[in-house]
């Protein structure tokens, strides 16, 4: 099966780079211009002409797939006394009959691609076969890509005795049914989708978020055993020292560490459990999926104190882990309160993106005081007028030591897929940035990159509310 495509005159042309008004008019003219030489060149008759206009308002009018196929079926036959039987690909290989206007016992139900079942027309006795083209430009949304974006065939007859300018009508007909059908074909499985994700939505409440409410009940439980236990180690230690034995003190000593590094341990684990739960929630928010986007569940939260340092204490045994300075030395927090309206889950999750590129992708570099090592900084700053007259600003940023990223535009590292050349050594989807710059951007904010004084800066600007304390 040679060639690809459907037939000359209807591919589709590049057009999904314009970007101006200017150039999208200009190829639009250009296109309709086109389409008038070709009807000119069909020369279709008037009852060819109609037939065209009923078949596009009654696909447009008549609801389901088994109507769509009755209206394509019957205008042959109105017209021109054709019969006629609709076969679609259901894999790559494999043809199912989907209706015919005859008796459908002399149709087999499945075929394959063949000496009839090609990508071109074939006229074989009295039959005509023509393929069905889909639309070349979404061929991605389709459930596999479709050999020579073909995406059925047309079977009409008897047709040995036909015009060719018939003929020709026929085969325009078939293309504007394969566009008709290719975007009925999307929209149920668009359909399809939205069905999943609701159910999706519903067994993620119920097997996920629910459960996950309840280990809150089991911390709170260990938290209260963790006390108890102290208490009691207390006394133990209590009794001991009246025992005054060596061996009796150092038990009691090594026995009070124990509790203590238990403690401890809950304590991180317990800020790893509130900053998953509080990414899961908002990432599995309901009406996310409702409408298909993020939705932002803004309150007023101060910075510091529920964004920044949170994110700082999950991330601060991994830095410790790589070596990394957490400091002042290029520069940092001011010492001010700053309450933002936000969604707190969201803008978490943005710091806690940035503050894991620094654990994977922090270098060596020199730090402004002559020291070498492995340095981050964090900090944010007020900008006045920074959205226009009376709208300030916060700035948030995130500094590490390493090498430049090479890049010729700074935005390019927040374009979904981006991988630096010089971070391959650590795994990564190339998402996160991508990421941060919606979330950001759904704050009606903006983000950042740059390079100065040896470090690679990471921020994000958001609209500031001031709030008395």
């Amino acid at each position: 099966m040679a060639g690809s495509g459907p037939p000359e005159g209807e591919i589709a042309q590049p057009y999904h780079y314009l970007s101006s008004d200017e150039e999208r008019f200009e190829y639009v003219t250009e296109r309709i211009r086109d389409k008038l030489a070709d009807y000119d060149g069909y020369d279709f008759s008037m009852v060819q002409v109609r037939a065209l206009n009923i078949f596009f308002e009654l696909s447009q009018e008549l609801r389901g797939r088994q109507m769509f196929y009755a209206v394509c079926m019957m205008l042959p036959r109105i017209l021109f006394d054709l019969d006629s039987a609709i076969y679609i690909l259901e894999d790559e290989e494999t043809f199912s009959l989907a209706g015919t206007s005859g008796p459908s016992s002399v149709h087999p139900s499945t075929r394959g691609w063949d000496e009839v079942f090609r990508e071109h027309p074939v006229q074989a006795g009295d039959t005509m076969f023509i393929p069905i083209p889909c639309n070349p430009g979404y061929t991605d949304l389709l459930p596999f890509e479709p050999p020579h974006n073909i995406i059925g065939n047309f079977q009409l007859s008897p047709c040995r005795d036909l015009p060719g300018h018939v003929q020709l009508f026929l085969e325009k007909y078939v293309n504007r049914i394969g566009f008709q059908l290719h975007h009925r074909i999307i929209r149920a499985r668009n359909r399809e989708h939205i069905t999943f994700i609701k159910n999706l939505v519903q067994d993620i409440g119920h097997n996920v978020i629910v459960p996950n409410m309840y280990f809150k009940l089991y911390f709170n439980r260990l938290q209260r055993g963790i006390k108890d236990l102290h208490l009691q180690v207390q006394e133990v230690l209590a009794l001991m020292a009246e025992c005054g034995s060596d061996d009796c003190i150092r038990t009691g000593n090594s026995l009070a560490r124990t509790t203590a590094g238990i403690e401890a341990q809950y304590q991180e684990i317990y800020r790893h459990y509130e900053a998953t739960s509080m990414f899961l929630e908002t990432l599995l928010r309901q009406r996310h999926f409702e409408e298909g986007r993020y939705v932002l569940e803004k309150h007023a939260y101060n910075l510091r104190t529920h964004v920044l340092e949170p994110q700082l204490e999950r991330y601060a045994q991994s830095f410790e882990d790589r070596g990394i300075q957490v400091g002042c030395a290029l520069g940092g927090p001011p010492d001010q309160v700053v309450r933002v309206v936000m969604d707190r889950g969201l803008i978490s999750q943005v710091v806690a993106n940035f503050f894991s590129n620094a654990v994977k992708y922090t270098e060596e570099g020199n730090l402004p005081d002559g020291s070498r090592g492995k340095h981050l900084s964090y900090g944010w700053k007020i900008i006045k007028d920074f959205f226009g007259k009376e709208v300030p600003a916060v700035k948030v940023w995130v500094t590490t030591t390493g090498a430049p990223l090479k890049l010729d535009d700074p935005m390019t590292v927040f374009q979904p897929g981006f991988r630096a050349d010089n971070v391959q050594r650590e795994e990564g989807s190339g998402r996160g940035l991508y990421f941060v710059r919606q979330v950001v951007e759904l704050h009606h904010g903006k983000v950042g990159y740059s390079y100065r004084n040896g470090a690679n800066e990471f921020h994000f600007i958001l609209p500031l509310v001031q709030f008395a304390e």
